[in-house]
């Protein structure tokens, strides 16, 4: 009920009509799996460099269709945030406003779930454009896929274990779900893995 309550209330403050679409049932049954690739860890004060977003169609990653985003930016980009995700000032000349990219993002997602890794923080750098914006946040349902691996592993080693040890990095998933790591921080490559995780983690056959 108080999803529904909260629901009304962001419906009531979008502040564009033109982007009610965000609070409607989609046509299909596509969840959106989404990374970013940011100038820090703080999202009052750091900016999105790049948004990659693939759409996860019952057992199959859209690949062909995935949205990849870079943000035009205002500032220097830090030295440390460059030799974490290695993209330039150089690399975002071209690049989008930060509103004109996020306008493309919520197009592409419409009112579908977003599946992530620790995707709050995600979330709240697209809230930061968002907020002021639209004059909301945004509305979709989430899927936190180290809350989904947490409950299997906890399930299965609890069986055997008092106090089950769980290592939730990003690496220790990849590793025991036996997926490929294909170079971490790179929006596209941290949002194809990430779908990856999920798709392990739903097989039909795969026992909790």
């Amino acid at each position: 009920m108080f999803k529904q309550w909260r629901l009304s209330r962001q419906k009531k403050r979008l502040k564009d009509p033109a982007f009610q679409f965000l609070f409607e049932t989609p046509l299909d049954e596509d969840l959106v799996c989404f990374d970013c690739e940011t100038t820090g860890l703080n999202p009052k004060k750091d900016r999105l460099v790049s948004l990659s977003a693939v759409k996860i169609r019952g057992q199959c990653i859209l690949t062909s269709q995935a949205l990849n985003l870079t943000f035009a930016q205002d500032q220097a980009i830090p030295e440390g945030s460059i030799k974490v995700h290695m993209i330039r000032n150089l690399d975002t000349q071209m690049g989008l406003s930060p509103q004109e990219a996020i306008s493309q993002f919520l197009q592409f997602i419409g009112g579908r779930p977003l599946v992530g890794y620790y995707l709050e923080f995600d979330i709240a750098m697209v809230n930061r454009i968002i907020q002021p914006w639209l004059g909301i946040q945004l509305p979709n349902p989430t899927i936190e896929i180290s809350e989904r691996y947490y409950d299997q592993k906890w399930a299965q080693q609890s069986k055997t274990m008092m106090h089950p040890s769980i290592d939730l990095s990003f690496q220790a998933i990849l590793e025991d779900l036996a997926i490929p790591n294909f170079g971490q921080h790179d929006a596209f490559n941290d949002a194809l893995m990430t779908a990856l995780i999920y798709l392990k983690l739903t097989e039909p056959n795969r026992k909790s």
